[in-house]
């Protein structure tokens, strides 16, 4: 059994850990308020699921999810995640997180500002640009026609091959890009951001995709 360890229990969180523990993983969940403010999504969730502080999900999951709003992001445990996979699930809204020089000139992204967070932590971008509601609501078996597809961005293959599998196995087509710093092709105000793609118009959607300063 593999355990998830969830840095955020949010509307992302939450949906990716009922997808889990549906798909037999077993998750342990954690905010920033505590762990009994997480009793009742614990006790829907069920026996494969408990609740504990970001040290402790961090340090229990074989691999994480990381889905606190990016303001947060000094408070991701970092020795926790050494050596393990991290699914980053984050974009950047200002009006939410404030301004972030880096993420303004587009001299990094996202996903980057956590790897850099993480030194010794493979992250991968994933589940950022579908909504909550749409994880478990819209997944469909392998070889459905029309199946929407996510992406999956990160340096490593076996990584990004890693959490493809996890993708098709929750009820998506999985489309790869790399490297991680190409994760701005899948941030907001994208063609690939929130829109319903199948593998083939999401590939066209990310190939289209413009930094902001061009749009």
């Amino acid at each position: 059994m593999t355990t998830i360890g969830f840095i955020g229990s949010g509307h992302i969180g939450s949906q990716l850990a009922r997808l889990a523990v549906a798909h037999g993983y077993d998750v342990v969940m954690s905010n920033s308020r505590g762990p009994e403010t997480l009793a009742d999504l614990v006790a829907e969730l069920g026996p494969h699921a408990r609740a504990a502080t970001p040290s402790e999900a961090a340090a229990a999951g074989d691999f994480a999810v990381v889905t606190t709003p990016l303001a947060a992001i000094d408070t991701v445990p970092v020795a926790p995640l050494a050596g393990k996979l991290v699914i980053d699930t984050n974009n950047y809204y200002p009006q939410r997180d404030g301004q972030i020089a880096e993420l303004d000139n587009e001299s990094t992204t996202v996903s980057e500002l956590l790897q850099r967070h993480l030194p010794t932590s493979k992250v991968i971008k994933a589940f950022n640009h579908i909504q909550a509601a749409a994880l478990t609501t819209e997944g469909q078996a392998a070889g459905t026609p029309g199946r929407r597809a996510l992406a999956v961005v990160g340096d490593e293959s076996e990584a990004r091959t890693t959490f493809a599998k996890l993708i098709d196995s929750f009820g998506f087509d999985a489309v790869e890009v790399s490297p991680l710093s190409e994760g701005w092709r899948i941030q907001r105000d994208t063609p690939g951001y929130v829109t319903r793609h199948t593998t083939e118009t999401l590939r066209t959607a990310l190939a289209k995709a413009k930094r902001y300063r061009d749009m």
